[in-house]
């Protein structure tokens, strides 16, 4: 990795260096109040200085519709079985968001590897940017506030300019086609970006404790009436589960065509507080209450994934906060968790 100072005016020659290089080119755009993820047609489009945009960059590598296959039922053809991929990037990605991603990365790219995301991933560019927390906002419960890999450049605002970090190959490629006035940091930059550091840092309210969670959850997970407390007002419109940026059940799907002979077969998002997710044959439901599928969704995030790699299933990043209409929150449910130990009523 190396670093350099670029002003904001640079902005433009990178989008126009990106646009040349890749097949499209997405960021943050303003939509009303919201924030979303969507392609840049000008720079005048790019809207950096937002808190949250309301779908997560994951669905450029898990899409909420994907098609898988094309098949035909009379002659059991299967077509188009080979991921679309085009070359894209991203501009304007938080940390916790490239958290995330890495995150996926384990999931998808593990012990069996989905092709999909990985043709995604890999024809991807990103360059993360940096923020400012708002409402809702616990990374650094998490430690994913900041972020050392998974991007190929890295913005850092110094208010009349940026701090650029280039990791990969490909960033100091397009740094050196198309940011030529990028110029070398001195000892006043490196001040203001450590000065800019600690403001974030501080800026963060006091944030869930997390230590021992697992270990808490686990000494509280058949409370039933701590349970039907936080998760039996749940709506089960799995609200929270579609903005998460590190959800990633889906369902996968066959639609016919007007023929009844060719069809489709397509992924799409799914989510563990639907009523019918854990329903299997002959209508049994291993999880019909909301509460306990509150439970569950909790548990997967905190203890599941911790389990099996050492890592929560939560970056913090706050969408969930705001989506949920029945205020069911990360934080909530830890305080929740935490109140019954100080009052003793661990079993």
């Amino acid at each position: 990795m190396f670093f350099r100072i670029i002003e904001k005016e640079a902005l433009g020659d990178l989008l126009a260096g990106l646009q040349e290089t890749f097949d499209e080119v997405a960021g943050p755009q303003k939509r009303g109040s919201d924030f979303v993820f969507d392609t840049l047609q000008s720079i005048d489009d790019l809207c950096l200085d937002y808190g949250s945009t309301i779908l997560p960059p994951k669905k450029y590598f898990l899409a909420p519709d994907e098609r898988l296959l094309r098949f035909n039922r009379r002659t059991g053809d299967v077509s188009d079985t080979e991921p679309t991929v085009i070359s894209r990037a991203l501009l304007g990605v938080h940390a916790c968001d490239i958290n995330a991603l890495l995150l996926l990365d384990e999931i998808f790219l593990g012990n069996y590897i989905d092709p999909y995301y990985e043709a995604a991933r890999k024809s991807t560019f990103i360059v993360g940017v940096s923020c400012m927390p708002e409402y809702g906002h616990i990374c650094n419960a998490f430690g994913t506030d900041e972020v050392h890999r998974g991007f190929d450049l890295f913005l850092t605002d110094l208010e009349d300019r940026y701090f650029l970090s280039v990791l990969s190959v490909a960033g100091t490629e397009l740094v050196e086609k198309y940011l030529t006035e990028a110029r070398e940091i001195t000892a006043e930059d490196l001040r203001d970006f450590q000065e800019r550091t600690t403001r974030f840092k501080e800026a963060f309210p006091d944030p869930p404790v997390t230590d021992q969670l697992p270990l808490l959850y686990d000494a509280k997970y058949n409370d039933e009436a701590l349970w039907e407390e936080l998760g039996g007002h749940c709506l089960a419109c799995g609200a929270c589960s579609m903005v998460c940026p590190v959800c990633y059940c889906f369902d996968v799907r066959d639609t016919l065509d007007a023929s009844g002979e060719t069809g489709l077969r397509h992924r799409t998002w799914d989510a563990c507080l639907f009523s019918e997710f854990a329903e299997v044959a002959h209508g049994h439901n291993f999880r019909p209450t909301r509460a306990s599928r509150v439970r569950y969704r909790f548990y997967h995030k905190f203890v599941g994934n911790f389990a099996r790699s050492g890592k929560m299933l939560c970056v913090g990043c706050g969408r969930c906060v705001r989506a949920c209409k029945a205020n069911i929150t990360p934080s909530g449910v830890i305080a929740a968790l935490q109140r019954k130990e100080k009052a003793g009523d661990i079993v």
